[in-house]
């Protein structure tokens, strides 16, 4: 088992690799009295196209079948994984992303048992042809939910132009017609590609002893057979196309208020090192410094009547894809969304962007990161989110303080491309598209 030490922080952070490929990440936090749990694997809804264990020909599997198997894996032939957390009075759920899917548990008694019953029932699966069925209904429900969101119509919306030939295009939840083509058979394949120890970790947070959660680990693993695990060949590359990009769409749905977002299309790759993380940190201090609500472009449009408190701004890099978010209600979005154009084609000449200004952000960015450790849930989530990768959260601290004014402006010119933008509007009718 390896040490990390972070004195700065007061943190430490143990990880070890099992034998059969698991990788497990321990946070000792004695002053805490819940202990939090991550099972997670690096497998979302993008990873629909790949070659199957043992084999060599790639297979492509239905949009949604990813969300679909999270909601599978709690249900057995005799019981349901959720009533043997409530039994010890723990906390569970899960959830699936564009790249990963996890199952947790929060629990301040009956640790071990409850760390058992993550590790089982997510590697025990059991799908038959009426649960997979019956499962189609509540999912059909919970896809209908989201097309009744005008907030998250919008957002699909925007992903569905700047990735029109990428899966990150299509909800996690997939659609009615593509998670009705699923089957036992589907489930059991993907489950076996991607719910291999040696493509998942198991994040542990809370008043534990790490010597003795591997043993726990060692031991419960040590009474399942797994087949040997070769390489993960996926279809879905990089997709950094602007040229693919649709520039502008317009929707009409029952809202009170039009609706706006734009998009920027990432064209670099940033991956999970080092390099990647200092880049993301930069990107959104660059966002920040020009459309966090302190800044006065914000401020100017305020006033102005351009942008109200929905306003907001988001940067996502995923495996494959990042981009960045600009929107919120707007009674004029054509002008909205040309003001944002404009800062956008201003590249890094920007009367906004000063050294001052980002050494004031910078110091805010590491007193919120400071705050966040306070929380077991933010911990856990952080340490897992990145344990596919080179770096975790508490690199974050020193990566942050090495990023430099020059990096915000490197960022700026990354990203600020005026060819790679797309914008949507959702105007208030109760027509369909327009």
């Amino acid at each position: 088992m390896e040490k990390h030490d972070y004195p700065t922080l007061g943190e430490v952070l143990y990880t070890q690799t099992l034998t059969n490929g698991l990788r497990v990440l321990i946070v000792p936090k004695p002053d805490f009295h819940e202990t939090y749990a991550l099972f997670a694997t690096n497998y979302g809804a993008i990873d629909t196209s790949f070659v199957p264990i043992g084999e060599t020909e790639m297979v492509q599997q239905p949009a949604g079948i990813a969300h679909f198997l999270e909601h599978k894996m709690f249900e057995k032939a005799d019981h349901d994984a959720f009533d043997l957390f409530g039994e010890t009075g723990a906390n569970a759920n899960a959830y699936t992303s564009t790249t990963r899917t996890a199952y947790l548990f929060s629990a301040s008694r009956a640790v071990d048992q409850n760390l058992n019953t993550l590790l089982d029932f997510v590697q025990d699966p059991y799908f038959t042809d009426k649960t997979v069925n019956k499962e189609k209904g509540i999912i059909g429900q919970e896809i209908q939910m989201y097309q009744d969101d005008p907030g998250w119509r919008l957002y699909l919306g925007l992903l569905g132009s700047l990735y029109p030939n990428h899966p990150a295009s299509v909800d996690v939840t997939g659609t009615i017609d593509s998670i009705a083509t699923i089957t036992p058979e589907m489930l059991y394949q993907a489950r076996a590609r991607f719910y291999h120890p040696s493509n998942m970790t198991l994040t542990v947070v809370g008043p534990v002893d790490p010597e003795h959660v591997i043993d726990l680990v060692v031991a419960n693993q040590a009474t399942k057979t797994f087949p040997a695990s070769d390489s993960i060949l996926r279809g879905v590359d990089w997709d950094l196309d602007k040229h693919s990009v649709i520039a502008h769409r317009e929707l009409a749905l029952p809202v009170v208020r039009p609706k706006v977002m734009v998009g920027i299309k990432g064209q670099t790759k940033i991956v999970d090192d080092e390099a990647g993380l200092k880049q993301q940190i930069a990107t959104r201090l660059l966002l920040e410094a020009l459309f966090g609500d302190s800044s006065p472009l914000y401020q100017q449009w305020y006033d102005a009547g351009l942008v109200d408190d929905s306003f907001d701004y988001g940067f996502e890099a995923q495996r494959t894809f990042n981009f960045a978010t600009l929107g919120g209600d707007a009674d004029d979005p054509t002008a909205l969304i040309d003001a944002l154009q404009q800062v956008i084609a201003q590249g890094v000449d920007q009367p906004e962007l000063t050294p001052e200004r980002f050494e004031r952000l910078k110091h805010a960015a590491l007193g919120k990161y400071a705050m966040s450790l306070n929380s077991m849930s933010s911990i856990a989530n952080g340490i897992s989110s990145q344990s596919f990768g080179a770096v975790n959260l508490f690199d974050y601290q020193r990566l942050l303080q090495n990023v430099s004014f020059e990096d915000v402006q490197t960022a700026a010119r990354q990203l600020f491309d005026p060819e790679a933008v797309a914008s949507l509007i959702i105007y208030p009718t109760d027509g369909e598209e327009a």
